[in-house]
Order: C-alpha cells, then sequence, then structure tokens
C-alpha cells in the first residue's frame, strides 16, 4: 500500500505531466475560421466539429484569390512606400497570438514614418464604396498580431482591391474595432471547445451558394 507521501509524489508527477502537455493542447483559431465566422458562425461547427471540408477550391473566386495572393509581390509593389509613407515593408509574415489564441499570415506589414505599423491585404475583388465588415475585422485581426509581435501601435489598416485598378482603401482603427476582433476569436474558441451548433447567418442569400446547405438544418 501507498503511503500518503507516496501519494503525494505521484500527484505532483502527474501535475507536472499535465503542465508540460498543456501547451500543446492549446487551440489556436485562424484568422480566416474568422472570415468564415462572419460570413456564418455554423462554418465553424461544420468545419471543426464535424470535420467537414468547404471544398472552397471549386469556388472561382477563391481560387483567384489564390492566384493573387501568389502573385502579389509582382503588383505595383513600389506604391505602398510613395502613397502610404511606408519607411520599411514585411511581406507574407505569419505570426500567431499566444494571449489571444489565434495565428495569420499577414500579406504584408507597412512600417510608417510616424512609428506606426499597419496590415495591409490584398483582395481579388472591386472597391464598392465601402469596406465589408469581413475586410475590417481582418484587417484588424492582423493588427492585434503586429501589436503583440512588433510592440508598435497599428492604428489603421490598408486594403488593396485589385479589381478596382489596385484601389488602396485606408481602414482606421477604433478600440472597439480590436474588442469586437477579440470578441469573434472568443466565440469561435467556444463553438469548437463546447461542439455547440450556432444560429446560422441572417443573410438568407449566402445559403443560395453555400457548400454546407445540404446538410444545415
Amino acid at each position: 500500500m501507498e503511503t500518503d507521501a507516496e501519494i503525494e509524489a505521484s500527484h505532483a508527477q502527474a501535475q507536472a505531466r499535465e503542465s508540460v502537455l498543456a501547451p500543446e493542447q492549446e487551440i489556436f483559431v485562424t484568422v480566416s475560421d474568422a472570415l468564415e465566422y462572419l460570413f456564418c458562425p455554423r462554418f465553424i461547427y461544420f468545419m471543426h466539429c464535424l470535420d467537414i471540408a468547404q471544398r472552397e477550391e471549386r469556388r472561382f473566386k477563391v481560387q483567384k484569390g489564390r492566384e493573387l495572393h501568389d502573385s502579389r509581390e509582382k503588383v505595383n509593389r513600389d506604391y505602398v512606400r510613395k502613397k502610404l509613407n511606408c519607411v520599411r515593408k514585411e511581406i507574407s509574415v505569419y505570426l500567431t497570438s499566444h494571449k489571444y489564441h489565434f495565428k495569420g499570415e499577414v500579406d504584408e506589414i507597412l512600417f510608417l514614418d510616424d512609428g506606426t505599423a499597419a496590415p495591409l491585404d490584398y483582395k481579388y475583388a472591386e472597391f464598392k464604396d465601402t469596406v465589408y465588415k469581413t475586410h475590417k475585422f481582418q484587417a484588424a485581426l492582423y493588427g492585434l498580431l503586429i501589436m503583440e509581435h512588433f510592440g508598435v501601435d497599428v492604428k489603421r489598416g490598408f486594403v488593396c482591391y485589385t479589381r478596382s485598378n489596385n484601389h488602396v482603401e485606408e481602414i482606421d482603427f477604433q478600440q472597439k474595432d480590436y474588442e469586437k476582433a477579440k470578441e469573434i476569436v472568443r466565440e469561435i474558441l467556444m463553438i469548437i471547445q463546447r461542439g455547440y451548433y450556432p444560429e446560422g447567418t441572417k443573410q438568407k442569400v449566402r445559403c443560395v451558394d453555400c457548400t454546407y446547405r445540404n446538410i444545415c438544418v
């Protein structure tokens, strides 16, 4: 029979093993997950809880977007330096936030002459007089990653709309934008960790071309 001291030692060893394994068990969502969530929260459930892939490679715009990201370094590469007061930039930077449990690859990080930084994202889309919510919060999430990794302020972000002659639109970030971005990540994590079936999008027009429309109830 084990003595009290042996039991305590065994318990301590078990706790030590758990503390070693804990970091590997952390869940990190991606910025792409956030875009899917904003389109429809049920995408997260189907993708992560049921492990059903979107098969988005069949969709024309997704394919074009991937081609764009592969070739973005060739597109007007000096434009941002001249027009946005950029003194330095880094391309295709993959960052992870251990503080908020998400990760993503920033197309370009611009370091500006006022000492701040800004994400620049390329979109295979036309600019239609407004920045979509998905684009805004994608940029805000990138801003959080940049601030955590580089320790600089991020007060704005930029989106380049390639189908509008590479029009660049500026997004001014407020603190509420960052708080909302963090809330989106928390909600995604909750769906994945608890495995609950969230409410679908209220914009039913999105259901017409949805890859999950045959299984969504």
